[in-house]
């Protein structure tokens, strides 16, 4: 599809390959750690970011280097934990099963067997272990000593380059000079790319338009105060 034509009602597919994740200062370390998973100290790291930062296209990456297992935390409780620590293991989110005291025990215990077991755990969550809010003390302290990498907010050129991602994986093709625009204005958050390419996919296809600089610009001044 070209710029000129128009939006159509496609089905999202997210790329998840490390060839689609863009590095930046914001996140070359994180990248770097997943890349180098073999060296982490305890054989475990908490990624830690806020929502739509890259933690789950990482978690698949080092998933597809490592052969790992992905989990979210909140489907533990009930989950073959000893099937789960045959290999690596990746769980996701685990800040949202804090007082939850199942899920809790059920990572517990994951993580003591996955290690035991010679194998490497990655924890991403949106907030370091210490923020999560715990009540299984000896999980609490587990976490907080495993190796931690944190996902920053977006530089310029990370968040243009999500905001092509995000076009990409709706199967759209913005006008060459929309996304530097849409950079240059939105709000410097994950959360705003997000919302902003979903409202022009949904505006672009409502109105048989293209998604021009013109109708992001409207877009845009229609949020304004």
């Amino acid at each position: 599809m070209t710029a000129r034509q128009l939006s159509f009602d496609l089905p999202v597919r997210t790329a998840r390959a490390r060839e689609d994740f863009f590095v930046s200062p914001a996140n070359a370390q994180a990248v770097a750690l997943i890349e180098g998973w073999r060296d982490w100290p305890a054989r475990k790291l908490v990624l830690a970011g806020p929502r739509g930062a890259g933690k789950t296209h990482l978690a698949h990456v080092w998933a597809a280097l490592s052969e790992a297992r992905i989990v979210a935390a909140g489907a533990l409780d009930g989950a073959d934990i000893a099937a789960l620590a045959a290999g690596p293991v990746a769980v996701e989110d685990a800040h949202t099963i804090a007082r939850d005291r199942a899920a809790e025990a059920a990572l517990f215990h994951l993580h003591n067997l996955v290690l035991a077991e010679g194998h490497a755990l990655l924890v991403t969550a949106a907030a370091p272990p210490r923020r999560w809010d715990l009540s299984l003390p000896d999980l609490a302290s587990r976490m907080e000593a495993a190796l931690l990498v944190r996902l920053a907010p977006p530089d310029d050129a990370l968040l243009a380059a999500v905001l092509g991602k995000l076009f990409a994986d709706r199967q759209l093709a913005p006008a060459p000079d929309c996304v530097p625009y849409l950079a240059r204005r939105i709000e410097r958050t994950f959360d705003a790319a997000r919302d902003i390419v979903a409202t022009l996919d949904a505006r672009a296809l409502a109105e048989g338009r293209a998604i021009t600089r013109a109708l992001a610009a409207e877009v845009l001044d229609n949020r304004a105060p």
